[in-house]
């Protein structure tokens, strides 16, 4: 046995006779070296267990390892010596002691076997033609190095040098210094190249097959391209691929069976249609619609009621009614899941929230949203498409819509519904029955697409601002919700929780930094707005929201604080004067009480009396129905002349001017019959009018009051403009229950039936 410096090694192992260049650069393998050179000895190599470890202890290493002799060393740069080992023989490790100088190891060669002298030159054959199939393979070989192996007539030699040669993991390597058995060694390394050899010939036969594929697909693509340029120059220009490509497309549709059957029909076409003919492209639009749409898609529903409850809460304010009908929807959906889409009609003045609350309820229900804006539509076939032998035709807005939404069960909102027109072109309003009946629209045809296409469970929602100008048969079709206008209340409510947070937003302003007080919003509503929605209001903050923005950007302030006094400061002087009633009882001059399709609104009918010849002139831009209106008010006056105390020749002497002022704004309707009536009377009786009541109804020549419309809308805008009693019909009792609770509270409702019940209000014992 023998004491000599040990050098442990990470990853490699070092076999007799093989030289080997490593760099050392770890403290206890530095010693080593510096040992082996001091006392002119050799070398221990010995390979670590576990390579990753950096401060192996004693039992961290193998018990074989290799006796070396250090052939060369040079110091580099970064404290690393690089050094030339060539190995002597395999030692066994009996013990290691840890001295100043390092690591060293009592070892003792270890005893190798010696086999049969055939079997061993048979080996050496085998391994010698095993190894020279894979010898072209191993990276980092040299020529010479190639050739080297042929050299070894040794099987101990020749094992060890292939050993280190092969790209093997390192405990294998390390198995095969243990092992002392030549024969075991060298058939060990046969079976390792045999695999290694199975292996490359697999690879080999995958790249000349890959190789093949290649060169295929190449010579497919040089003919392609021949063929093209021989189309080219013959002026046909073929597009193959794109008939492939459509096709793929289509058959992965989820088509009814006869739509499938017509479609593959016409992809047939494009394949023997030629590229340069017009039908070609005509077929390619066509089919490219056809693949776009969304046939077998659709989103599920959530239909979670107390989760849409709170959507259309956090979004909305008000709008009790539209909310309530969702979600009686949303619960019918719920216990049925069989439920066709409804179609919803929301009916209301501008700015009440019509378009925004269908795209809350489309948030709610987790559908895709699209809108389509009907207003000025004149053309049929906006709404069902053009045939496909028109140059630039294409489906209508109804498929458009749903190509947008991608998914046939979305939220589709039809907006302004009430603004279509008609001409010479066709109907749209009636080009809209079969999309909006529910027993039709199960099979929807378009035109263009010509195929039928199932509307059925597309939620419908349909606006407008004036339900009169929708067509009898399409409002039909359509379940009505009426939208009120807002009170001051609600509006100051609104603003402060959707439309300044929006607005904040908008001009990039912090909470800190604009401060609106309510007292200053309900100004800003009562005489710097007049409108039913909410829309004006918005512009108004909006307008607050620049001004604080360049007081802020500025410097001229840090925060801003719009308060009641202040307000003139930032909007200038009030448009409106809040309170728009008389403000004193008049002779001749009554408040009526208007409904337009901006919302409610208070008209003051004006009646002069000249020495005349009994003509009765109307002015105030009136319509025929509220002309019609006013001479029946005229004619029930001269028939009950002496009844109410007035010289029945009256219409002999004098000439009766009815005014309706704001002479440019145009007013139709029936409902200010009374309203006309009380003012005649009390002009050619002189009796004054209380200035704080305000009427609406229709009267006959009877003295009949009837009944009237909006009767919410009129008595927001009497509330708005200070009135304190309304006449009503009778017969409208039942709608006092609509309007919200803040506003009845503040007014008094007097029904009547006929116009001596007015005229006892009106007068008030004047």
């Amino acid at each position: 046995m023998e004491q000599l410096p040990i050098l442990p090694l990470r990853g490699v192992v070092v076999y007799p006779l093989i030289g080997v260049t490593i760099d050392v650069g770890r403290p206890l393998s530095l010693r080593a070296l510096l040992a082996a050179k001091e006392h002119e000895t050799d070398l221990i190599v010995v390979t670590q267990k576990e390579t990753g470890k950096e401060s192996p202890e004693p039992e961290d290493l193998y018990a074989i390892g290799t006796r070396v002799h250090i052939a060369k060393m040079s110091e580099l740069s970064n404290e690393t010596v690089r050094v030339r080992l060539v190995g002597k023989e395999r030692v066994k490790i009996n013990s290691i002691e840890e001295t100043k100088e390092g690591w060293f190891a009592d070892v003792e060669p270890l005893e190798l076997v010696e086999g049969e002298e055939v079997e061993r030159t048979a080996l050496v054959r085998l391994l010698k033609e095993q190894f020279g199939k894979l010898v072209g393979s191993i990276k980092g070989l040299s020529p010479d190095e190639r050739r080297r192996f042929e050299m070894y007539e040794r099987l101990e030699s020749l094992t060890d040098y292939i050993a280190s040669k092969l790209d093997v993991d390192v405990d294998i390597r390390q198995a095969m210094l243990e092992e002392p058995d030549a024969v075991k060694r060298g058939l060990e390394l046969l079976e390792i190249m045999t695999h290694e050899v199975e292996i490359i010939e697999l690879e080999q036969e995958l790249r000349e097959r890959t190789k093949k594929t290649i060169e295929q697909a190449q010579k497919e693509y040089y003919l392609r391209e021949q063929m093209k340029t021989i189309q080219q120059e013959l002026g046909d220009q073929s597009q193959e691929s794109e008939p492939n490509r459509l096709r793929e497309k289509l058959e992965a549709l989820d088509l009814p069976e006869t739509t499938r059957k017509n479609v593959m029909r016409e992809a047939e076409r494009l394949n023997v249609v030629p590229a340069t003919s017009p039908e070609y492209a005509v077929i390619r639009n066509y089919l490219d619609w056809i693949a776009s749409l969304p046939w077998g898609i659709e989103t599920e529903d959530k239909l979670d009621v107390k989760h849409a409850a709170d959507v259309l809460d956090d979004d909305h304010y008000g709008l009790e009614s539209v909310k309530d009908r969702i979600l009686e929807y949303l619960a019918v959906r719920q216990l049925t899941n069989s439920l066709r889409g409804p179609i919803l009609c929301l009916a209301g003045p501008p700015g009440v929230g019509k378009t925004s609350l269908a795209r809350s309820i489309a948030s709610a229900l987790e559908r895709h949203f699209v809108r389509v804006s009907l207003g000025g539509v004149r053309d049929e076939a906006e709404i069902r498409g053009h045939r496909r032998t028109y140059i630039g035709a294409m489906p209508g807005r109804i498929i458009r819509g749903l190509k947008q939404a991608e998914s046939k069960n979305p939220v589709f909102l039809l907006d302004e519904i009430d603004k279509m027109a008609s001409d010479f072109r066709g109907d749209p309003a009636s080009a809209m029955l079969e999309v909006l009946d529910p027993e039709q629209n199960v099979s929807f045809s378009d035109h263009y697409i010509e195929e039928p296409f199932d509307l059925s469970n597309v939620l419908f929602i349909a606006t407008a601002n004036d339900v009169s100008q929708i067509p009898a048969p399409l409002l039909d079709r359509m379940e009505l919700i009426q939208i009120g206008g807002y009170t001051e209340l609600e509006k100051v409510e609104i603003a402060k929780r959707h439309l300044i947070p929006k607005q904040y937003k908008e001009h990039g302003l912090k909470k800190s930094q604009l401060t609106i007080k309510e007292d200053a919003l309900y100004e800003v509503v009562r005489r710097y707005t007049r409108e039913a929605g909410v829309r004006n209001l918005e512009r108004v903050i909006g307008s607050l929201c620049r001004k604080a923005a360049k007081q802020i950007a500025i410097g001229e302030k840090k925060r801003v604080t719009v308060s009641l006094k202040s307000l003139g400061d930032y909007l200038g002087k009030p448009k409106y004067r809040y309170g728009k009633g008389e403000t004193e009882d008049s002779i001749g001059a009554v408040t009526g009480l208007a409904y337009t399709a901006f919302g409610g609104d208070t008209l003051t009918i004006e009646v002069a009396l000249a020495p005349g010849k009994g003509k009765l002139q109307l002015t105030g831009k009136l319509g025929d129905v509220m002309q019609e209106s006013a001479q029946t008010a005229y004619s029930y006056v001269r028939s009950n002349a002496e009844r109410f105390g007035i010289d029945p020749t009256f219409y002999e002497r004098q000439d009766v001017h009815i005014h309706v002022p704001e002479g440019a704004v145009p007013k139709d309707g029936p409902s200010a019959g009374i309203t006309i009536a009380t003012a005649l009377i009390s002009a050619l009786t002189g009796k004054k009018v209380r200035r704080d009541i305000g009427m609406t109804g229709e009267i006959t020549l009877r003295g009949r009051v009837l009944p009237i419309g909006g009767l919410k809308e009129k008595a927001l805008a009497a509330h708005r403009a200070g009135l304190t009693t309304i006449v009503i019909p009778k017969d409208n009792e039942r709608d006092i229950d609509d309007i919200q609770d803040t506003v009845r509270e503040k007014l008094t409702f007097v029904p009547v039936t006929t116009l001596d019940q007015v005229l006892e209000v009106a007068f008030g014992g004047n």
